[in-house]
C-alpha cells in the first residue's frame, strides 16, 4: 500500500529504527545526517538538544530535495544529550570517553534530554523537547572496567546502554524510559500524529470481533 507523504528518519541510530517499529512505525526511508555536534560556548544540554535535531532535520531535507523526483515528506529528526547539571557529556568513542562518563555519574543523578524535529510536507516546522532524570547507584571501579570491557558503551550518549547491561546501574527514572534509549516513543507518536501522519498505518486492520 502507498501512502501520501513518505516518513523519512534523519538518523542511522539502530536504536531509534527499532523504537519507532516497536510503535508500528515503519520509516519509508532512513537518511542520516551527519553535522557538528560541538556544543557552543555556554551552550545548555537542553538548548543543545533542541538545535542539533533542527539542523538535523534541516540537512536532511535539503538534501532530499537535490534529489531528482523528490517527493513531500515529513522528516524526523532526533538528538539525545546526557548532562550533569550544565556539563555535557560526550558520545562515548573511546575508552577513556567511556571511563570519565561512567566515574562522572556513578552514584549521581544525571538528566537525558531529547530533541526532537519534524518537518512536514508543507514545510511547517514542529519541536518537542523530553527530559529524563535518572539516578545511578555507585559503580566500583572493577565494575566500570568490566562494564567498558562489554562495548556496549561506544558512540552512546553518556558511555551507556540503558537497554543493556547498564539498566543494573539505575536506581531511580523519573519520565521516559524510551527517551533515555533514545527516542522518546509518546512524544513523537504525538507529534507525527498532530501534524497529520497516520502512526498507525502499519497496525493490523481488523479489530477484535
Amino acid at each position: 500500500m502507498s501512502y501520501p507523504h513518505p516518513l523519512v528518519l534523519a538518523s542511522g541510530s539502530p536504536r531509534r529504527i527499532e523504537l519507532l517499529q516497536q510503535a508500528g512505525i515503519e520509516p519509508d526511508r532512513v537518511f542520516p545526517a551527519d553535522i557538528d555536534e560541538t556544543p557552543q560556548r555556554a551552550e545548555h544540554p537542553r538548548s543543545l538538544a533542541k538545535r542539533l535535531s533542527k539542523e538535523k532535520a534541516e540537512k536532511a531535507l535539503a538534501s532530499l530535495k537535490g534529489e531528482t523526483g523528490h517527493a513531500p515528506s515529513y522528516v524526523l529528526a532526533a538528538d539525545t544529550v546526557v548532562a550533569v547539571g550544565r556539563r555535557i557529556l560526550p558520545k562515548a568513542e573511546t575508552l577513556d570517553d567511556a571511563a570519565f562518563c561512567l566515574q562522572l555519574l556513578s552514584g549521581r543523578s544525571h538528566r537525558v534530554y531529547s530533541g526532537i524535529c519534524l518537518i512536514t510536507p508543507e514545510g511547517k516546522q514542529r519541536q518537542r523537547l523530553v527530559e529524563t532524570r535518572v539516578r545511578f547507584r555507585r559503580l566500583p571501579r572493577k565494575e566500570i572496567d568490566r562494564y567498558i570491557a562489554s562495548g556496549e558503551w561506544r558512540g552512546k550518549a553518556g558511555g551507556y546502554a540503558v537497554q543493556g547491561l547498564a539498566g543494573s546501574f539505575v536506581v531511580k527514572l523519573v519520565g521516559s524510559y524510551s527517551n533515555v534509549v533514545g527516542l522518546p516513543l509518546y512524544e513523537t507518536a504525538a507529534l507525527l500524529s498532530g501534524e497529520g501522519f497516520d502512526v498507525h498505518r502499519a497496525w493490523p486492520k481488523d479489530g477484535i470481533s
